[in-house]
């Protein structure tokens, strides 16, 4: 306990130098446990989203793999059409449990939006085999739609909220001078269908001059075991794709791999500059007190001692670091987590950025052990000092 005391009363001999040393080794703490809670969040985010599509399948037009996965994810993306006859001959396959077939559609609306800026309103034309495929999703209020080709829109609670409307209230679609009237209003899901609009396939169809077109055909099997084969029995059909839910997590997961490779270099440097900010100012700090050093070894000291001392300086520097790097990516996780939404391709809904008990636990020690490799060289340096040199050497 007393070595901690003087190695403590040491460093407040120079704050500026000490606190610019602990803020090297926090921001380095900071990076580091903000870019493995932001894989931990990514990915539990990402599978949750994909748990809550409802199907395992999607058959989409060909075209990018990652516009399929887009527009498996959020319902835009590559708008690719495909002719309704695809789904006709696929819903006779009886190894399927449960199929919906849905057209996308986006609009901008220059005056929409809470603050009337503009945004774009994505639109899904559905059957009520969507909701089958999707049994979580409730009605907040009003209900489906009265007829298979009607002028009536169903809204996702974020949808309704940024619109400001409520059932019975319309729903204008400025490019196409159409009104729909609001038919009822989703619960929310934590879902990209909680900013959809939905309204009738046939009615989408009508309304957007598509025609016998899909953009998109969820489906379910009986047997997830046999997605490769289902998969491989329509190889053949023209003009489709077939988008597994593995391979949507594997095309988003190789998108961010580069960044997250890139930034987990990024976040190595850091620690190496801090280790090496670490060890130059505790170096520092033995030089300055040479003669110091030399007088307590003359007054009994031994190198054990001296070794203790300052080796204890490295690991209050690191430790203090640590705890201020923890709160430091803790506070900032949600500003984190907006630039990430901004930057990538594709950020699923949920938390991004998670930040557990036992990660915060892991980087104080690392910090810890990055105190004890930092302070070997200093350490052992003023342990081996000779008590008539050091303090000639001071004077």
């Amino acid at each position: 306990m007393k070595i901690i005391s003087v190695a403590y009363k040491n460093l407040k001999r120079k704050k500026i130098r000490t606190a610019l040393t602990v803020a090297g080794v926090a921001v380095a703490v900071a990076v580091l446990v903000s870019l493995f809670g932001f894989d931990a969040g990514y990915q539990k985010a990402l599978s949750r989203d994909i748990d809550k599509l409802g199907y395992h399948l999607l058959v989409t037009a060909k075209g990018c793999p990652y516009e399929a996965a887009t527009l498996m994810l959020q319902g835009g993306g590559g708008l690719r059409y495909m002719e309704a006859d695809v789904y006709n001959r696929i819903v006779k396959d009886p190894r399927i449990d449960k199929i919906t077939p849905q057209l996308v559609s986006s609009v901008y609306n220059q005056e929409g939006g809470p603050d009337k800026r503009g945004t774009f309103a994505l639109y899904m034309g559905i059957e009520k085999s969507y909701l089958e495929l999707k049994p979580w999703a409730k009605f907040k209020s009003g209900g489906w739609f009265s007829g298979p080709d009607v002028d009536e829109a169903i809204m996702g609670y974020e949808a309704a909220e940024v619109e400001q409307r409520l059932v019975g209230d319309q729903v204008f679609i400025p490019s196409l001078n159409k009104v729909l009237t609001v038919k009822g209003i989703f619960e929310r899901t934590g879902t990209q269908d909680d900013g959809m609009i939905f309204i009738p396939l046939a009615s989408a169809q009508r309304i957007f001059d598509l025609s016998g077109k899909l953009t998109g055909i969820g489906i379910k099997l009986k047997n997830i075991q046999q997605i490769a084969e289902f998969e491989e029995s329509l190889y053949n059909e023209p003009g489709i794709q077939v988008v597994s839910l593995a391979q949507v997590r594997g095309t988003i997961l190789n998108l961010v791999a580069s960044a997250r490779a890139m930034a987990n270099s990024i976040a190595l440097i850091a620690i190496f500059i801090a280790v090496i900010g670490v060890t130059n100012t505790i170096l520092m700090s033995v030089f300055e007190r040479t003669r110091e050093i030399g007088v307590m070894k003359a007054l009994g000291a031994s190198a054990a001692d001296i070794f203790n001392i300052v080796w204890t300086e490295t690991i209050l520097i690191c430790v203090f670091g640590g705890l201020f790097g923890v709160f430091l990516a803790f506070a900032g996780s949600a500003l984190a987590e907006n630039i990430i939404r901004h930057t990538l391709p594709y950020a699923p809904s949920g938390k991004l950025v998670l930040i557990k008990p036992e990660l915060l636990l892991k980087a104080l020690l690392a910090t810890i052990t990055m105190g004890l490799i930092a302070g070997i060289y200093p350490a052992l340096r003023a342990s081996l000092m000779k008590p008539v040199e050091a303090i000639r050497a001071g004077e």
